[in-house]
């Protein structure tokens, strides 16, 4: 006798076997859901971001980005100071007759020169200051904080105390040199000296805050380099070549290009060390005019607008140029290593 088997209900197949009509009605549900957020919310998530940063940009575009592009504008006419408003187009020519100046290319090479001649020492001390600063020593705080008063003292006070030192008669830089017996030196009529001088106030007043720099950037350099280089039999010297100045490579880098930009900027210091009409003029032959200087004559003892704002993208242009020298030349040494 056969046996009998019973048979279930019949099992309907499934409509939906990959489960798309779900993954549609979880999606239409997220829609419903994402359309009661209030429209504000979203725009609050969405827009805070911009709204951040928006105050930057907004007081960049105001007292950066439209004077440059409206000192653009005025370089390519002929605009007195006097009738501001009276424009007469002159296209390249403004920039044409810089480059036909004289004045313009002295201007140049005495801002290069005295840029290079505190710049290089400016660092040079900095780093070596930094250095010192960097140990563990009594005091560090006093030392550290006297070390950027130069910084936080005004352009005018520095460039008067400085101008009086190296006065040609009764200043005390003469007065010391007289005491090894040396004659006294003519500080603002020769070319050198003046320069010179100039520079030294540039140094006093900037390298305590590279220094500063520098002695942050030192801070972060992990410790176990420096005892790595001592296991290996590195002295303090080599020390500081091999792992100090590697380590704080890019801060070097940023005050090369922070000092560029002061140097070619340079205006206090040569205008108070002039000690009146000499020093609009960069002295009586122009010996330490910078560029700074001769956009301040062509603009406020000249009245022509229109030269002085071609003076100006003359300086804007030389700061671009020196970047894209910096980069290339870092690109060329990251290639050959």
């Amino acid at each position: 006798m056969a046996a009998s088997t019973q048979l279930g209900p019949p099992v309907k197949p499934d409509p939906d076997p990959d489960g798309l009509n779900k993954s549609r009605a979880n999606k239409s549900r997220s829609n419903k859901s994402r359309s009661k957020i209030p429209l504000l919310h979203r725009l609050d998530v969405k827009g805070a971001p911009y709204a951040f940063i928006a105050p930057f940009f907004i007081v960049f575009a105001a007292f950066s980005f439209y004077p440059l592009i409206y000192t653009a504008w005025i370089s390519f006419h002929q605009v007195e100071l006097s009738t501001f408003d009276v424009m007469s187009w002159r296209g390249l020519d403004n920039y044409t007759a810089l480059i036909a100046d004289e004045r313009f290319w002295n201007a140049l090479r005495n801002t290069i020169t005295i840029g290079v001649i505190s710049t290089v020492p400016q660092l040079l001390m900095a780093l070596g200051l930094a250095h010192l600063l960097n140990y563990r020593m009594r005091g560090s705080t006093f030392f550290r904080v006297a070390a950027i008063t130069p910084y936080a003292t005004s352009v005018g006070a520095a460039a008067l105390v400085f101008t009086m030192l190296f006065q040609r008669d009764f200043g005390m830089i003469n007065w010391g040199l007289g005491l090894v017996g040396i004659d006294p030196v003519d500080w603002e009529n020769s070319t050198g000296a003046s320069q010179t001088a100039i520079s030294a106030i540039v140094i006093w007043r900037w390298t305590g805050y590279n220094a500063l720099l520098y002695l942050a950037a030192m801070q972060a350099v992990p410790l176990e380099r420096y005892e790595a280089a001592a296991i290996d039999g590195a002295n303090r010297w080599q020390q500081f070549r091999t792992v100090t100045v590697p380590g704080i490579k890019a801060t070097i880098v940023f005050t090369i290009v922070l000092s560029t930009i002061g140097a070619t900027q340079l205006f206090g210091e040569p205008l108070i060390f002039g000690q009146g009409p000499n020093g609009i003029t960069g002295g009586t032959n122009n010996q330490y005019q910078t560029l700074g200087l001769l956009l301040y004559e062509e603009g406020w003892k000249n009245y022509q607008m229109g030269r002085a704002a071609t003076v100006a993208w003359a300086m804007f242009l030389l700061l671009v140029l020196v970047f894209v020298l910096q980069r290339v030349i870092s690109r060329l040494r990251n290639r050959t290593h």
